[in-house]
């Protein structure tokens, strides 16, 4: 007959494309909590790829989720919902003021959107060249692969939509020199994620800014997964006291529900106009109940103080382990955004932890990155620093040290 797994790997291979090769199936979360098909319990310190950040089951979320979807689930964009103007002034007031929200479905997709808003401000005076940033990452649509600043994402794709060139990342002469008289926008990550969490320089930052007004060029900000409370600011941007033109979020906005959204301050609020830009399930009654129980928590229940507690505590914890390895470089990130940085592949240090029973993520090939739900408490937070000391000693045997 078969196990659960087996059963569902083997549908899994015949039926669903190729692009994924998952090894564990897991049937039930709670907070920071995951089990498996066999009843195994893991400690959950990548909430989804930064994406459940209120934990799994949340329940703010699950009320919300429960109580809207016997009210109201779909009813497009041609027709108004009570819900998505209430979402789009939490966001704004406690952002952008005179800033508007477009609703979407993923990040791919807002920063897909915000390369739209980009170009259609810029076009007006012939301008629509972007300048991103070395090992950023921005999407898999097409253009957000061409604004990505690596190419082994975009290898079997090209031609690259053209429009596009990435600069050293916190190297301002280089960015500088890159402008061109048809330079709209810079757009940027102010902590990179799959680039090896990676913080941007204040200095550098508040350079750009002043670039930007300058040349009147819009600085984009693709918050999708430092985003959403994850340094311990409602939106990243807070963190280094710079203001961008535009934003986008998604991952953990709205909880594990798909949800994306642009947010462009009062300098570009209205660059889209009807008819311009369309999402057919942007804004749902149903995604946007999940979205403001997610503020509500921010609001209610201490969870930007807990992440920035918390994340104090294991960056701590963590660079004290480092110290033992000769193989572990530095640990850097901000809030519940954190990067063990090795010398090598992480890889092998995250199957460990897997086999132990923790799930982590890699970024950048070798850093060990760890984005759990910002509700974590003390417990797991010791319990999580055991696991990856254990796994340490493990890797540096496998290693030869």
């Amino acid at each position: 007959m078969g196990t659960l797994f087996e059963k569902t790997a083997g549908r899994f291979k015949s039926y669903v494309m190729p692009t994924y090769a998952p090894q564990i199936m897991f049937v039930r979360g709670k907070d920071a909590r995951l089990w498996d098909d066999e009843g195994n319990e893991y400690l959950d310190f990548a909430a989804g790829i930064a994406v459940c950040s209120l934990g799994h089951c949340n329940e703010r979320v699950t009320a919300a989720i429960q109580e809207q979807c016997s009210k109201l689930v779909h009813v497009s964009n041609l027709y108004m919902n009570e819900l998505m103007p209430l979402l789009a002034e939490r966001l704004v007031k406690n952002s952008l003021p005179g800033g508007k929200v477009f609703f979407c479905n993923s990040g791919a997709e807002a920063n897909e959107g915000m390369i739209k808003l980009a170009r259609k401000y810029g076009n007006k005076t012939g301008r629509n060249h972007i300048i991103s940033m070395d090992n950023s990452f921005h999407g898999r649509t097409l253009a957000t692969l061409a604004a990505t600043g690596r190419a082994k994402y975009r290898k079997g794709f090209e031609p690259d939509v053209p429009g596009f060139s990435q600069v050293p990342f916190n190297d301002f002469e280089a960015l500088e020199a890159a402008i061109t008289p048809q330079t709209c926008a810079i757009m940027l990550e102010m902590l990179q994620g799959e680039g090896g969490v990676f913080p941007a320089d204040v200095e550098y930052l508040k350079k750009v800014r002043a670039l930007c007004d300058e040349k009147d060029i819009l600085l984009l900000c693709d918050e999708v997964q430092c985003g959403m409370g994850r340094l311990g600011t409602r939106f990243a941007y807070q963190k280094f006291g710079v203001e961008p033109d535009v934003i986008t979020m998604a991952k953990a906005i709205a909880n594990g529900f798909p949800m994306g959204a642009i947010l462009a301050g009062k300098k570009c609020a209205d660059v889209f106009e009807i008819a311009n830009h369309a999402s057919t399930f942007g804004g749902t009654p149903l995604a946007c109940a999940a979205a403001l129980a997610v503020q509500d928590a921010f609001d209610k229940d201490g969870v930007l103080e807990n992440c920035e507690r918390e994340g104090e505590f294991l960056r701590a914890a963590l660079a004290e382990l480092g110290k033992k390895y000769p193989f572990v470089k530095t640990v850097r990130g901000m809030g519940l955004m954190i990067g063990m940085v090795l010398d090598r592949p992480a890889s092998g240090l995250v199957s460990i932890l897997l086999k132990d029973k923790m799930v982590a993520l890699s970024a950048g090939e070798t850093v060990l990155r760890l984005v759990p739900p910002l509700t974590i408490t003390r417990a797991d937070s010791e319990l999580a620093i055991e696991k990856i000391g254990k796994a340490l000693e493990v890797f540096a045997k496998q290693e030869g040290f």
